[in-house]
């Protein structure tokens, strides 16, 4: 059974700065695509960013790109998220997912979800 637990998340001012870790067990880690999701209070989850098992192919929600940056440690089954100049509207409970073979931007195509992390930024 794969196990997704995501951490770091928290409280931040506009402007600044969080890293979110997700680290995967029970599977072979480079098995996996890996995605990062966001869901905000009555709002759809929707797509923040994703990666290919390499790392080497990335892809960003416009509201993200040149914002956050996506990557991964394949010798720690950990994929990260650094979220940099957060804005109020980053607001969300923030989920990594896996998904076999390639990226994806469709929460649907993913096989295995963490529990989530709650992001807060003040304004």
């Amino acid at each position: 059974q794969v196990q997704l637990v995501e951490s770091g998340g928290g409280l931040v001012q506009a402007g600044g700065s969080l890293r979110l870790s997700c680290a995967v067990s029970g599977g072979s880690f480079t098995d996996y695509a890996m995605g990062w999701f966001r869901q905000a209070p009555g709002e759809e989850r929707e797509f923040v960013a994703t990666i290919s098992w390499t790392g080497f192919t990335t892809k960003y929600a416009d509201s993200v790109k040149d914002r956050f940056t996506i990557f991964r440690d394949n010798a720690k089954n950990t994929v990260y998220l650094q979220m940099n100049s957060l804005k109020p509207e980053d607001t969300a409970v923030y989920y990594c997912a896996a998904k076999r073979r390639v990226t994806s931007e469709n929460a649907l195509a993913y096989d295995y979800w963490g529990q989530g992390t709650q992001v807060t930024v003040s304004s």
